[in-house]
């Protein structure tokens, strides 16, 4: 055989050790495999989809350490907890009529009253141009609610020397309280309008007991301090008087310059809090006088609560059902859904709670009820569309991911017209209508925050493999024998014949 004396053999010693060491390294690197790693790597999408589930699930963990107990962190309202509801009607005594701000002071004034009651979940709300609806859950008596929270509420400051009424006179040296005066015995050096503020601390001189300690604004300042000067050397005694009645009546210790007055007198915690109450009351300039009145038994109540949360359990069970039995695993992710949903919905009505804005209603308690079917529908629209986009053809990643995006706007059209008609409620409605409102504007939200959130990375998260490897265990194979019908059935036809004439 003759060679080419073009040939690529090395022709020196060096040339053919060069090109065995190159044939040596080319020979080791085709020896040693590459490794590769056993760990499985999550996609870009796919770690994004994990991200958001865990933020979520994160999220889910914090509400649920905030709502729990349930009875306990979600204030309940009137008609369940039980308690006392009044309304309270406005009248001027020269029978003119009464005017919004009239009607706004007062309100003022009875929210400090109720509150001073110790009632945190008490509402007092306008109704109509010269009634004031008052519900204070927990409360029994309702006499004794309207006695405090209905008085006229004109304060007076006597001395003690200007009270004309012996009898009365001879008890208050006594040191009794809540004498009554007659009209016209008594002459006030200062009324409630010179108060702006009080607050119930604990007492500086006497151990287990309280004062109340009040702030006067300039002019009142100036009046005090005229009267303490005056009274100071004798110890004499202010009487503090609410409606013609006398509440208390402390001596002057020393002259009073800054307005800043501390009334002692080794008062339990609720005496102080009546007093500070009587103190807050100022001068209404209205007359208020309850037309209707209420009292809610808590057993009354509680049953309630209880059929409302039994009816819900029910109706929860039955969607759940229907959703194993018509999507099978797919249903799953809609159990889950529905528990996302829940919680947010639970824990953020446990903050309102908290900061005092929300009491649940048997009302409001409707409303979650329709938030929950309104959060099934959603998860029933995404899981339709993604059906469909299967039976179109779509791969199964593919139809995930337009599938989800498809149905969250179709529900996210119906969830704003809801949102629409919650909030109308809640601005414009009165009493517990406002309850249901506030639930259900609430459970769209926490709705709106789950499809993003769960449902569609959650199936587009299963939808990369899992999904697939079990089309009948998630009810997709129906689906999937479909869209191959639909494919089979759409085959180009062959060349020749009418077709091709």
């Amino acid at each position: 055989m003759l060679r080419n004396s073009e040939s690529d053999e090395p022709k020196t010693g060096v040339d053919r050790w060069q090109a065995t060491e190159t044939h040596a390294v080319r020979k080791t690197k085709r020896v040693r495999p590459r490794k590769v790693s056993k760990r499985p790597k999550l996609r870009g999408d796919a770690r994004r989809y994990v991200g958001t589930l865990v933020a979520i699930f994160v999220l889910c963990v914090v509400c649920v350490i905030g709502f729990t107990p349930l009875s306990e962190r979600i204030t309940q309202g009137l008609d369940i907890q039980g308690g006392v509801s009044v309304i309270l009607t406005a009248s001027k005594s020269d029978g003119s009529s009464v005017s919004s701000s009239d009607m706004d002071t007062a309100k003022s004034i009875v929210e400090k009253r109720v509150n001073a009651l110790g009632s945190s979940e008490a509402t007092v709300q306008l109704q109509g141009t010269n009634s004031i609806l008052v519900q204070i859950p927990g409360a029994t008596n309702a006499d004794e609610t309207v006695s405090t929270i209905g008085q006229t509420g004109h304060l007076e400051f006597v001395k003690l020397e200007d009270i004309g009424d012996a009898e009365a006179l001879a008890k208050i040296s006594a040191g009794t309280d809540n004498v009554p005066l007659q009209e016209g015995t008594y002459t006030a050096f200062m009324d409630g309008s010179y108060v702006e503020s009080s607050t119930v601390t604990s007492s500086t001189t006497s151990v287990g007991t309280y004062e109340v300690d009040i702030t006067l604004n300039s002019e009142g300042t100036q009046i005090f301090s005229d009267v303490t000067t005056e009274l100071a050397p004798t110890k004499g005694q202010i009487a503090i008087v609410l409606d013609g009645v006398e509440y208390s009546a402390p001596a002057v210790q020393t002259t009073i310059t800054d307005g800043k007055v501390a009334i002692t007198g080794s008062f339990t915690l609720n005496k102080a809090k009546e007093l500070k109450t009587v103190l807050d009351s100022g001068s209404l300039p209205v007359t208020l006088t309850y037309s209707e009145s209420r009292v809610v038994g808590p057993t009354l109540g509680q049953d309630s609560l209880s059929q409302g949360v039994a009816a819900l359990a029910v109706g929860i069970a039955i969607v759940i059902v229907y959703l194993f039995f018509f999507y099978r695993g797919l249903g799953l992710l809609t159990l889950g859904s529905l528990a996302v949903f829940a919680t947010l919905d639970l824990g953020l009505l446990a903050l309102l709670s908290h900061y005092g804005l929300f009491a649940l209603s048997l009302p409001g308690l409707a409303g979650m009820v329709l938030t929950v079917t309104s959060a099934a529908d959603s998860s029933i629209l995404v899981l339709e569309r993604f059906r469909e986009e299967i039976r179109m053809g779509r791969t199964v990643k593919n139809a995930s991911v337009s599938g989800s995006r498809h149905g969250i706007q179709t529900s996210l059209d119906a969830d704003f017209v809801t949102l629409v008609t919650a909030l109308a409620l809640f601005f414009v409605g009165t009493g517990t209508v406002k309850g249901f409102g506030l639930t259900l504007a609430l459970g769209v939200a926490c709705d709106i925050v789950t499809m993003f959130c769960f449902k569609a990375p959650a199936l587009r998260l299963l939808a990369l493999g899992t999904i697939q490897k079990h089309p009948g265990f998630w009810g997709i194979n129906q689906d999937l024998a479909e869209a191959r019908g639909a494919s089979s059935t759409s085959v180009a036809p062959a060349k020749g014949g009418e077709a091709h004439a």
